[in-house]
């Protein structure tokens, strides 16, 4: 995936503070936070959306979930809350065709989202 800029990010072709990394993810702050933490969590396998899933990518979507709530307590926000999020295609709000969980703490979260 020449052109996937988060494949890039995994191939150290582009720069990314990263924060958390096993084979099969990679964490890194967003460029463009909605809050005061905005990490991305992504899979170092590249999968468009939730909707390119398959079988054998169970774990890593599991692997996705338990870095969040890692990532979460090493930047101290685990205990006040935080949320996930995973948007899927365009009307979902996805903007980058590789698959990436948001981790967003910080801040009170309102709801009903977007």
């Amino acid at each position: 995936m020449n052109e996937c800029i988060f494949c890039k990010i995994v191939a150290r072709d582009l720069p990314a503070e990263i924060l958390y990394e096993t084979e099969q993810v990679i964490a890194f702050r967003d460029l463009n936070p909605v809050a005061p933490q905005h990490i991305l969590i992504i899979p170092t396998k590249h999968i468009a959306s939730t909707n390119g899933l398959e079988e054998e990518d169970a774990v890593v979507v599991g692997d996705m979930h338990l870095a969040a709530a890692e990532i979460a307590k090493r930047e101290g926000f685990d205990k006040s809350g935080f949320r996930t999020v995973m948007n899927c295609g365009l009307d979902g709000g996805q903007t980058v065709f590789h698959m990436h969980l948001h981790l967003l703490g910080g801040r009170t979260m309102s709801w009903p989202p977007g």
